[in-house]
């Protein structure tokens, strides 16, 4: 057989017979030592319209199992039953580290039903205006648990659960924007029985009780603002970053952990009870909320009530110098605290030294 008529041959796989289909296909190669007659036979090609039309068919496929799989609720909430569970198992516990309560209140407001609880100071003369201690996110009230014996000691202290954040607060109405996150939480203060409060915020809560300040100062005494984001500096390019993994909830628990560590200046978080509520938190609820903005200055230098903002040195979270710049160049009535090398975990680090920068902010 010639290499020429070698090359025409293709085998039909139907019927196991060889046909002569000269010009499809097969071309001759030299086989072992020089031989003549090897065939290789040539694979089928898509064509480009092929190629688009499987491409469209994945597309299509993508967009229906998110349209099927997508979650619709317009409210921050637990993503199962048993997700709530594990996230209140591990609240519970760390609840444990906090003094007992003198009262627990379920306040309800228009967005929600709000926790709050009150723990009795020295004397309850009255004559104090109290903390009102706002968690970080993806934590709740047990956060404070290190704060909680200076803080005592100065005056009475409430703390709550943010609402449409994980915790015991329950969120049954849409909050679209940073008005309505001021609104809810005006609404609580309205229904405390004191005439004012200090609001003492930490991270996502220092934003927090800034924005109600802003918007809604009638009961807000002072302002005491501990490692604020999103307040006097925005966020750091290498936490959002770091950030997006840590937020997917079925990535591994070892890569929120990993996260937590870093934000707190890299100690280990896996074996303490915070650290596992706040792991709990980040991989069992969906939080349905605008996120925070950066508080304008001139917004800054509108407020009349005196702020403490305490900003750790080596917060991870944003350029601290750039923040205490803002801080002083802005605030009226500020007294501006960096504490060198500190993290974004700062009040468990050095709650004594926090206790007692409050109290003589609160004494001048």
């Amino acid at each position: 057989m010639s290499i020429r008529r070698a090359a025409a041959m293709t085998t039909d796989m139907s019927d196991g017979r060889v046909r002569d289909e000269p010009g499809r296909g097969a071309e001759p190669t030299a086989g072992a030592g020089g031989g003549k007659g090897t065939l290789r036979v040539g694979r089928p090609r898509l064509r480009p319209r092929g190629v688009l039309r499987i491409v469209a068919a994945l597309v299509a496929v993508a967009i229906l199992a998110w349209l099927i799989l997508r979650d619709t609720s317009p409210v921050g909430h637990f993503d199962s039953a048993g997700d709530k569970d594990r996230y209140l198992e591990a609240y519970h516990e760390a609840m444990r580290e906090m003094p007992e309560p003198e009262r627990v209140l379920d306040v309800r407001t228009g967005y929600g039903i709000v926790r709050v609880y009150r723990y009795a100071g020295p004397g309850e003369a009255g004559e104090r205006e109290p903390f009102l201690l706002l968690p970080g996110t993806r934590s709740g009230a047990p956060v404070f648990a290190a704060n909680m014996p200076g803080l005592l000691a100065q005056r009475a202290v409430y703390a709550l659960d943010l609402l449409g954040e994980p915790g015991m607060s329950v969120q049954d109405r849409p909050i679209e924007t940073h008005a309505d996150q001021a609104h809810w939480l005006h609404e609580v203060l309205v229904a405390l029985p004191e005439p004012a409060f200090h609001l003492l915020g930490l991270s996502i809560g220092g934003w927090t009780a800034a924005n109600l300040a802003v918007h809604e100062p009638e009961k807000v005494a002072g302002l005491i603002l501990v490692e604020p984001v999103q307040t006097f500096a925005g966020l750091s390019a290498e936490l959002m970053v770091r950030s997006i993994p840590a937020s997917v909830s079925w990535f591994p628990k070892s890569w929120r952990d990993g996260f937590n560590s870093w934000s707190a200046g890299g100690a280990p978080v896996e074996d303490e009870p915070v650290g596992r509520m706040i792991e709990a938190g980040m991989s069992t609820y969906t939080m349905r909320q605008p996120q925070p903005s950066l508080i304008e200055p001139a917004r800054l230098r509108a407020l009349e009530i005196p702020v403490l903002a305490i900003l750790a040195g080596d917060s991870p979270m944003h350029d601290s110098a750039a923040a205490a710049r803002t801080a002083q160049e802005n605030l009226r009535h500020g007294t501006v605290k960096v504490y060198p090398g500190a993290s974004h975990a700062i009040n468990g680090e050095q709650p004594h030294r926090i206790a007692a920068d409050i109290e003589d902010f609160l004494a001048g």
